[in-house]
This record gives C-alpha cells, sequence and structure tokens, in this order.
C-alpha cells in the first residue's frame, strides 16, 4: 500500500527542511539491512543531531527537482545522479569521520544466502566438523579435502570458498550453514559524500592534518627544484638561493686572506693553515721536488 496523501506532504517538507538545515550528508546503501538495525543506527547518530531519511526514488528525485526550481543554482542539485538503486541519506552538520566511524561500527553478521554476492573473501578454516561420515560425499563436491577422526569428518587444510564479488551458489551456502558460519556483516555503506556543494568519495575522510602537510611539503620541493634549475625565482625557491649566495660568499671569504666578514669569520677558523707548516720547513715544494731526482740518480760506471 502506498503512502497517504498527508503522508505525502509531509514527507515532501520533511525532506526540504533537512536540505535547507544540513550542509552535509551521506549518501548510503541500505542493502541486506534489517529494521531492527536501522532502529540501532539512528540511536547512535542521535546524540550528533544526525538524521537518516529514506524513501522512494522517485519522490526523492522530484522534491531535489522542486527544491532546484525554486532555488535556481543550489549545488544540492547535483545529487540527482546519485539518487539510485537502495540508498538514502544521511544529514549532519557533526564531523563527517565521526558520523562515518559511528556507520561503519553498526554492522551485524549475517549468513551467506543463495544468489547473494560475497561482500568479502570467504575462508573455511580447517579443523573438526559437527559432520558425520555419511556427509563426506558432500565435501568431496566442493573439492575440499577431509579425513575421519573419531567418527567426525575434519578438514584437512584451509579452503577458499567464495571471492570478493563471487555470486553464493546453493552448495556454498549449505555448507557455511552446516559448519555454523556467518561470513558476511552487513551495515549502511557509505557511497559518496556531500559537504556544502561538494561531492567527493569517502575515503577523502581518511586523509588527516599530517597527510595534507606531508604532501604539502613534496610539492613545495618539487616547485623549488624546478625554479632553482630555470632560474626563476619564486617563493619557494628564495631560501634555497639565498643560501646558495651564502655559501658561495663564504667560500670566497675563506680562500682570501684580505676579505671577510662577521658570519665568515667562523668558517675561516676552522681551515687549516697549511701555508705556515711548509715555511717551518725550509724549503719549498719545488725545492724538494728539484732535489729528490738528484738524489736518486745511480752514478754512472765507467768503463776503464
Amino acid at each position: 500500500m502506498g503512502m497517504s496523501k498527508d503522508r505525502k506532504a509531509w514527507y515532501f517538507e520533511r525532506m526540504e527542511e533537512l536540505i535547507t538545515t544540513y550542509a552535509k550528508l551521506f549518501v548510503v546503501s541500505v542493502d541486506n539491512v534489517g529494521s531492527n538495525q536501522m532502529q540501532q543506527i539512528r540511536l547512535a547518530l542521535r546524540p550528533l543531531d544526525t538524521v537518516i531519511l529514506m524513501g522512494k526514488n522517485t519522490m526523492m528525485r522530484k522534491i531535489v527537482k522542486n527544491f532546484a526550481e525554486k532555488n535556481p543554482g543550489h549545488p544540492f542539485e547535483t545529487l540527482m545522479p546519485l539518487i539510485k538503486g537502495n540508498i538514502g541519506f544521511v544529514f549532519t552538520n557533526a564531523n563527517l569521520a565521526d558520523v562515518r566511524d559511528i556507520l561503519e561500527a553498526n554492522r551485524v553478521p549475517a549468513p551467506a544466502r543463495v544468489g547473494a554476492l560475497a561482500p568479502c573473501d570467504v575462508v573455511v578454516p580447517a579443523g573438526p566438523t559437527d559432520s558425520g561420515p555419511e556427509k563426506t560425499a558432500f565435501f568431496q563436491t566442493l573439492q575440499i579435502a577431509t579425513k575421519i577422526v573419531k567418527g567426525r569428518i575434519e578438514i584437512t587444510s584451509p579452503v577458499e570458498l567464495l571471492f570478493k564479488g563471487d555470486k553464493v551458489g546453493a552448495s556454498e551456502a549449505q555448507l557455511l550453514q552446516m559448519l555454523d558460519i556467518r561470513p558476511f556483516t552487513y551495515g549502511l555503506v557509505v557511497e559518496m559524500v556531500y559537504d556544502s556543494g561538494s561531492i567527493y568519495s569517502p575515503e577523502v575522510l581518511d586523509i588527516t592534518d599530517d597527510v595534507l602537510e606531508a604532501k604539502f611539503g613534496v610539492a613545495l620541493g618539487n616547485i623549488a627544484s624546478i625554479s632553482l634549475a630555470t632560474n626563476y625565482p619564486t617563493i619557494a625557491s628564495v631560501p634555497h638561493s639565498v643560501c646558495n649566495a651564502f655559501k658561495t660568499l663564504v667560500s670566497i671569504a675563506v680562500e682570501c686572506d684580505s676579505y671577510s666578514f662577521e658570519k665568515a669569520d667562523a668558517y675561516k677558523a676552522l681551515v687549516p693553515k697549511a701555508a705556515p707548516a711548509a715555511a717551518e720547513a725550509g724549503e719549498t715544494p719545488a725545492e724538494e721536488a728539484a732535489a729528490a731526482p738528484a738524489e736518486a740518480a745511480p752514478a754512472a760506471k765507467s768503463d776503464y
């Protein structure tokens, strides 16, 4: 049975009120989420003044279209392509990361149903089961190596039963039910984030201030490198240019005995004085080089 006329009018007013009151929202998928679980999520979000709105896609699209006509240029119209499938809106003005954490924390385990798509890999662990030897043929059909231990079937090694995205078959669902394994967890899945007109992936919320600072530092270093290589001064390269110029002046001051400046004196004091040491030896390097061949030349032998 559809909604009554009064109920529809209330829903239209309620959604328009939420659009004007809240500047941020999550577009969430609600597949396999029960009413009791939804109620628990609503209660968890209540302290953050966050509201979950569900409804038929046709009604939600009509409300967004009417709102855009009443408010030309409003960025909420950009959500229109996202209103498809089994989705809902989570309106909030609180910190988006905090709301996202609450949504992801409220998940419940569920059995594998025939025809469902596996949201994650499913591995059957090795070990004993409660099945008797009469079930051996069933395990062999699934190509699972087993052995009989004390009248019970024991799986000899872990088995990768399903991979993410695989469709659950009747045999896989029956095996997981037989082993009392509930491999899947279901809850609200954040598809996209709307923040004051901007729409982006929920992975952006994982970017912290430290990550931004590191990325900014790398970009600043790249700009400085390009500026120095092309001799094009920028704000990023000026500190490096000043430092390089100072190094050049210090090197000149160190090599010149007659020139120095205050900042270079400390560096000049660290350079060893090689010239006085040579003077104390009493001879120049050129004299030493000339005397060496004379001392090394052997006396010529006479034939007479």
